[in-house]
């Protein structure tokens, strides 16, 4: 581990900022597709997203194995998570119930923990650092959660996300669950958000 100098700092009012965190990545949950803002967390490690950072200390411990994938994973980034969230960090990403992925480099949603019938929620809750979020053109989004239909647009993902992302949802109650981020913003898409492409 690096030395305690080197470690960011996490929240700096654990108690109230993880409650924020919490509550804005619920409310994300469910309203899919809209906006929050965590600005709650100004210099996390590198290369990680102040809302990938802020998410990761209000919702992952001891008992929620983490994934970070290989261009996200460095020392710094690493240290962080053990230090302030005390998580074991896995190689394996089907055993991973929160995972770290960038838009470009994410891997195949087909590789991640889908949960089973009896416990859908041991699946992994994906969370992709892009681009850019906004709301708008893009994407749209309807299910649960969405009055009509609500549009999205992210910015960075390599091709074939969505095509995996349809049969994600056919696996309901099973199938993961994506936080995407852009700096300190975030959307969420639950398993049972149906995402159609321009």
């Amino acid at each position: 581990m690096a030395p305690m100098t080197d470690i960011k700092p996490g929240f700096r009012d654990p108690v109230l900022d993880s409650q924020a965190t919490f509550r804005a990545v619920l409310d994300a949950m469910a309203r899919p597709g809209r906006l929050r803002t965590l600005a709650l967390l100004e210099d996390p490690p590198a290369p990680l997203a102040p809302a990938t950072a802020a998410v990761c200390l209000a919702l992952v411990d001891q008992d929620t194995p983490l994934w970070i994938a290989p261009d996200l994973r460095s020392q710094a980034a690493e240290t962080f998570m053990k230090f302030h969230c005390g998580c074991p960090i896995v190689d394996d990403r089907a055993k991973a119930a929160f995972a770290i992925a960038s838009a470009a480099k994410l891997p195949s949603l087909g590789g991640f923990a889908i949960g089973d019938d009896a416990y859908p929620e041991t699946s992994t809750t994906v969370i992709v650092q892009t681009v850019g979020l906004a709301a708008g053109d893009g994407l749209t989004l309807s299910g649960p959660g969405i009055e009509d239909t609500h549009r999205l647009a992210v910015s960075g993902l390599r091709s074939g996300v969505w095509r995996e992302w349809m049969e994600n949802g056919v696996l309901f109650p099973c199938g993961i669950d994506l936080i995407l981020v852009d700096g300190a913003t975030l959307a969420a898409l639950p398993r049972t958000t149906t995402v159609t492409e321009a």
